[in-house]
């Protein structure tokens, strides 16, 4: 059988450009900031994907080695996840080489180096969060001042037409910019709340994962 897809996607994708470019042009200047927006939003929300990936923060084979510690001590093989630890390339990773740094302190020194070291980590865990929340802010007010800027030069002209189917295509128009506004801001708030509480299950497991490491490592060096 036949597959014809291909060709109703190449017959709808011209027609579904173009409906969206008139959309666009309809909603005035304000659709120049608009898309602006859109793609700061995006760009954002990858990101904050890649920067919050398994692998970049807490790696599975070196959270379960971490976790695992006081066994590879016992059995002398310690040094391999020493190396990992020192590459720092991930959260886990340097913030556990601020212990080893630290190994042989009591249990509470070592959890005010690391929680000193773990701000900044925390600062770069959070870093886009704030786009996203300027995106949600600005994207509904720019559509909503788009909107009340053409409703105003639509009510101006109210004197010099009777047409009011005219009128109400004029108030459609007029409303693309909300329409545009809110379009942008959805997502954005969707995946502002899904990082948010990402990073809160990232914090905790690293925060347990540390406890346990500087309690391995108080009053006692790991061989390294």
């Amino acid at each position: 059988m036949l597959d014809f897809s291909h060709l109703i996607l190449a017959q709808n994708s011209p027609g579904a450009l173009q409906a969206a470019w008139s959309f666009l042009q309809k909603g005035g200047p304000f659709m120049i900031p608009l898309g602006i927006t859109s793609v700061v939003g995006m760009m954002a929300i990858i990101y904050k994907f890649f920067a919050l990936s398994q692998q970049r923060v807490i790696p599975a084979e070196l959270a379960r080695e971490v976790a695992e510690f006081d066994k590879y001590i016992a059995t002398d093989r310690v040094e391999p996840i020493l190396e990992k630890i020192q590459l720092g390339d991930s959260t886990l990773a340097r913030l556990a080489n601020v212990v080893l740094k630290n190994r042989g302190k009591p249990q509470q020194e070592i959890s005010q180096a690391v929680e000193a070291y773990s701000r900044e980590e925390a600062a770069a865990l959070h870093s886009g969060i704030g786009v996203l929340d300027i995106v949600i802010t600005v994207a509904p007010l720019l559509g909503l001042l788009g909107t009340a800027s053409g409703l105003v030069t639509i009510f101006e002209g109210l004197g010099d037409t009777t047409d009011h189917i005219a009128v109400a295509r004029g108030i459609a128009e007029a409303l693309s910019t909300t329409i545009f506004g809110l379009t942008i801001a959805v997502p954005c708030v969707i995946a502002h709340g899904y990082f948010t509480r990402r990073i809160d299950l990232i914090s905790a497991r690293l925060e347990s994962l540390l406890s346990a490491l500087a309690h391995t490592c108080q009053g006692g060096k790991p061989n390294a």
